[in-house]
């Protein structure tokens, strides 16, 4: 038993979004998930799952199942939803923010670029969350992307899936023509948050403090220190599950 192993609740929650042909399975596709959860907070590799979990070839092609018909994410959907409303919101937020955060990546391979601003070789994960930190969209592209061109994929995304978003709150990396385009293309409002200050080091800044915080949710699973992926598809997919971990720790 890991700590990372899905409790009989969160289990009830998410074999409701899994599909079932009506066939016996071989394999349990809890222990699936418990080994999905555990890789992503050890880090480790997959070849190197314990014998506790089932083969890492199957461990793997479940993940890339679900990753590629979009399970993951319409899991972690469903969960934002429920806790939305268990906390007396609505499903659907109308105001979010955005934000980016700069990744190193390794000897692995795929698609990187080098951030001049924060020295990063890597990629970065673009996302949007809710006033509650809990995300909505992600994308992962090359380091070396603008924030203002990587976040207009993130509202062609964002607009695909969610509708009565008005308001995005920001930084001043999103500033010039994004706010117009944005306005005219989809309809919503950026509004700038800057500091107001010189002072170096940490300050909490109004609404963006909250997407630090999801950033720092992160930070407790180990596969996301840096992004180990080859796929960029792969590297969202880990996102989606680690706001999958931290919304069941909320029901």
């Amino acid at each position: 038993m890991y700590e990372t192993n899905l409790t009989d609740a969160q289990w009830k929650i998410i074999k409701k979004f899994v599909p079932n042909n009506g066939r016996k399975r071989k394999h349990d596709l809890r222990n699936v998930f418990n080994a999905i959860f555990y890789m992503l907070k050890s880090g480790c590799q997959w070849r190197m799952l314990p014998n506790e979990f089932p083969k890492w070839q199957l461990v793997y092609y479940y993940f890339a199942k679900w990753r590629d018909t979009d399970l993951i994410e319409h899991i972690n959907n469903m969960l934002r939803e429920y806790v939305r409303m268990k906390m007396g919101k609505k499903p659907t937020p109308s105001a979010v923010i955005a934000d980016s955060q700069s990744i190193k990546t390794t000897r692995r391979g795929g698609i990187r670029g080098i951030d001049g601003n924060k020295k990063i070789n890597g990629r970065k994960r673009h996302v949007i969350v809710d006033t509650l930190g809990f995300v909505l969209t992600v994308v992962v592209h090359a380091a070396n992307i603008h924030d203002s061109k990587g976040v207009e994929l993130v509202f062609r995304r964002m607009k695909e899936s969610f509708v009565g978003l008005k308001v995005v709150f920001a930084d001043g990396g999103y500033r010039g023509q994004l706010i117009e385009w944005a306005n005219s293309t989809f309809g919503y409002i950026i509004k700038i948050v800057m500091r107001t200050d010189q002072q170096p080091g940490f300050k909490v800044v109004h609404k963006r403090w909250i997407i630090e915080r999801t950033f720092a949710w992160f930070e407790n699973q180990r596969r996301l220190s840096k992004d180990f992926e080859y796929l960029l598809e792969t590297s969202e997919a880990m996102i989606h599950l680690a706001s999958i971990k931290i919304l069941l720790n909320k029901i």
